[in-house]
């Protein structure tokens, strides 16, 4: 879109991406929408993104209506009214009163159609500046309409292109664009010569209010203050259904894992508050920057934008919030009770975020020398660098959570946490790793993939020149792969015993495993490693392997690999490592207790003692694990304050994208027409060269908050205001962020439910 730098009469310049809004009242007849039309006109033939639209109600000629005009450089998505024009246009200066103004931004210019100079109005409307300009007579004098009602609208897009310091000529190639010629032309040449400006609104105290209109204890209607009134028969008495504003739960927020409210915080980031977005993503995850980077997104598998052109890029949004947004939680409270969190992964240190926040005194026990876990050990840095983690571990640690590090806790230290504090939560995780009994299991040559993500993340490990193995199909083998790619192997080849289709790993990691050199064989066992005679350089290794095919579905829900006679085949190696996933410890327990997530464990003292993230629910994700942590920190608030603090944002996530309430908002609810295409937008990645020679961050992030103007924000509201717009009678209004309904008049045409996008206004039957 080709950029464009207006200038006003007043020398003032439209800066880059700058929107201006331009509010029109005038009355039926006299070509206000038109008039909109004409100055969008004006600006498109220049390059700039543009919208004009009128504010019918049933009244016809004469009867007060609003047209509305915004030009920027950028796109516009915003669909809203105008409640907050930069400047207004009068058509009908008995219009002239205190609503016209309502909500125009301080030093706006205001053009009324009228035969007296400026300084008439200075002292009514001290805030701004002011044109005039006799556009009735400039009509009548060209033959524009009748005289009874003529049409000022052309004579008026002269006096504003002078007003906003728009070149004449781009209002005659607007004129003449529409098919407006001879007498049109002339009409607003003479008005541009002879409007009138004061470009000087009066001086007035910061403390002095603006009062638009006297309350009258009714919401304002759009025509309030107008010259508009309702009908005199109170027709609701006709209707046999009226309509209701609900709000849906958008599938994003239903799935998160985490229980973040994703719509919440999409909106926010596209009206380009990235403070408030952070702000609404720690209400409920302390780690908004690690989950733009290493989450799954559920959120975007679910994204009802998907059925349109591509689901938002959630992930990298979360990401910019989390990266830009400048906030600094506080404890709500300050409370005496002492708290025990055993593990410092996401789970624990999320808990011990939302109970600092609750204000208990909060320590974490962590049996390593760094507290983060996984998030440190078990990632590597080219998706998630250390210091984005440290930044947000400080960010917990500033609420007053202590740390303790290189403390293990065993069955009887885990009894005396429970007698020295007032709860004890237990985040250990996943730390039994599964092996498979290639006959070489515990020695140099096959290593578990954690481990190895551990060693590289410490670095005390090299793989120059070898060929290496990697078992498995999660983010962890993927993860093990790339890594050994950049540390100088020759080759790296995952094995994997069903099709991509069943690998647990996120899609993109698979893709860019793969993009990199990684080879992947499908639907092949790993049977047994043996020894081959050294070559004089490096040992040898033979792993042999059977073909597999896919049979029924097992407890997972994935097909169940089945072995293919006489398929068996050899891959030859240096190294293997193991990536075939972790199983929790729970020694640290009294004997016989059940593990389950929300049970509160018995037995030890009157404390109430609670496992929580994978340890509990074997989830196995980050943002699941602090979905986990901010339920059970919830629960421990409750149990130890009496009070009943429930999360009220919206409905807690589902772990299965199939699994939909009725309060859920599908696609097929939505007006997807109504929408226009956007393409994804997908921020700068390093080369696939590159790559492989470091351990940089691959992926840039995004730059701006554009992405999130692609939010659909299916099921809640976000004023776009086609319900106000379209309702024939007028009897819908919006007072604040509320629509009101006024059912004495409304007829329960349905209009409002046909034109709303997002399913959120509904009818009822009486």
């Amino acid at each position: 879109m080709q950029a464009f730098t207006g200038v006003t009469a007043g020398g003032n310049r439209l800066s880059h991406n700058a929107m201006i809004e331009i509010r029109i009242h005038g009355r039926g007849g006299q070509g206000g929408v038109t008039l909109a039309k004409l100055i969008a006109t004006s600006r498109f033939l220049r390059g700039l993104s543009v919208q004009a639209f009128g504010l019918y109600a049933a009244e016809r000629s004469g009867a007060p209506i609003q047209a509305f005009c915004r030009y920027s450089d950028e796109p516009i998505t915003n669909r809203n009214l105008i409640y907050e024009p930069d400047h207004v246009i009068v058509l009908d200066p008995t219009l002239v009163g205190a609503t016209i103004v309502a909500g125009l931004k301080a030093g706006g210019w205001i053009l009324i159609n009228s035969p007296h100079p400026p300084e008439e109005f200075a002292e009514q409307f001290a805030r701004n500046r002011l044109a005039t300009v006799n556009a009735t007579t400039i009509a009548r004098d060209n033959k524009l309409g009748t005289r009874s009602l003529p049409i000022v609208n052309t004579a008026l897009a002269g006096a504003v292109c002078r007003m906003l310091g728009i070149p004449l000529e781009d209002a005659h190639a607007a004129l003449e664009h529409l098919g407006f010629k001879g007498s049109n032309l002339t009409a607003a040449t003479r008005a541009y010569e002879e409007v009138r400006l004061l470009d000087s609104p009066r001086k007035i105290k910061p403390t002095e209010e603006f009062v638009a209109h006297a309350d009258t204890g009714r919401g304002p209607s759009i025509l309030a203050g107008a010259g508009a009134a309702l009908p005199g028969i109170k027709t609701g008495l006709w209707a046999r259904e009226q309509p209701h504003r609900q709000q849906m739960i958008p599938p994003c927020n239903h799935i998160c894992p985490a229980g973040n409210n994703v719509q919440g915080f999409l909106n926010a980031l596209a009206r380009e508050e990235p403070d408030e977005a952070l702000e609404i993503l720690l209400r409920t995850t302390p780690f908004p920057s690690v989950c733009g980077r290493a989450c799954p997104a559920p959120c975007m598998e679910a994204c009802n934008r998907i059925e349109l052109d591509g689901a938002v890029n959630v992930r990298d949004m979360e990401r910019f919030a989390g990266d830009h947004g400048q906030v600094t939680p506080k404890p709500l409270a300050e409370r005496d009770e002492r708290i025990a969190v055993v593990g410092s992964g996401p789970a624990g240190l999320t808990a011990a975020y939302h109970l600092a926040r609750f204000g208990y005194q909060v320590t974490v026990f962590e049996s390593g020398p760094q507290i983060g876990g996984l998030l440190r050990t078990g990632i590597p840095d080219f998706r998630l660098p250390e210091n984005v983690v440290s930044r947000e571990i400080d960010r917990i640690l500033d609420l007053g959570v202590r740390v303790e590090t290189n403390h293990e806790i065993h069955r009887q230290a885990l009894l005396d946490l429970a007698q020295d504090h007032d709860a004890v939560l237990v985040a250990t995780g996943l730390q039994e790793q599964r092996e498979l009994r290639l006959g070489m299991d515990g020695t140099e040559t096959v290593v578990q993939g954690i481990d190895f993500l551990d060693h590289v993340h410490r670095k005390v490990v090299r793989v120059d020149g070898e060929d290496v193995l990697v078992i498995g199909g999660g983010n962890t083998a993927m993860d093990a792969a790339r890594s050994a790619l950049r540390l100088g192997a020759e080759s790296v080849r995952v094995v994997y015993r069903r099709t991509r289709e069943e690998m647990p790993a996120i899609r993109e990691e698979i893709d860019e495993a793969l993009e990199e050199g990684v080879v992947i064989e499908f639907l092949t066992q790993p049977v047994a490693l043996h020894d081959v005679p050294s070559d004089g350089i490096r040992r040898h290794y033979r792993l042999s392997c059977r073909r597999m095919q896919l049979g029924e579905a097992d407890e997972s829900g994935r097909r169940a690999p089945i072995e293919i006679s006489d398929s068996d085949f050899d891959v030859t190696c240096h190294r293997v490592i193991l990536a075939l996933g972790q199983s929790p410890d729970v020694s640290v327990f009294p004997e016989g207790t059940e593990v389950r997530e929300g049970s509160q464990l018995l037995g030890l003292l009157e404390t109430p003692l609670f496992a929580i993230g994978d340890l509990a629910t074997r989830d196995g994700t980050v943002a699941g694990a602090i979905g986990s942590g901010r339920r059970t920190a919830v629960q421990i608030h409750n149990v130890l304050s009496g009070e009943h603090v429930t999360i009220t944002e919206h409905a807690e996530a589902s772990r299965d994208v199939d699994v939909w309430s009725d309060d859920v908002i599908r696609a097929d609810a939505m007006k997807l027409h109504l929408f226009e295409r956007q393409p994804v937008s997908e921020g700068d990645s390093l080369g696939i060269t590159e790559r492989r020679s470091t351990f940089d961050e691959v992926h840039m992030g995004l730059e701006d908050t554009a992405e999130a103007s692609r939010c659909l924000s299916c099921g809640v509201c976000n004023e776009c205001d086609l319900c106000l717009t379209y309702c024939p009678e007028g009897v819908l209004k919006r007072v604040g962020h509320r629509l009101e309904f006024d059912y004495s008049y409304c007829k329960g045409c349905g209009v409002c439910v046909a034109e709303c996008p997002r399913n959120v206004i509904l009818m009822s039957h009486l």
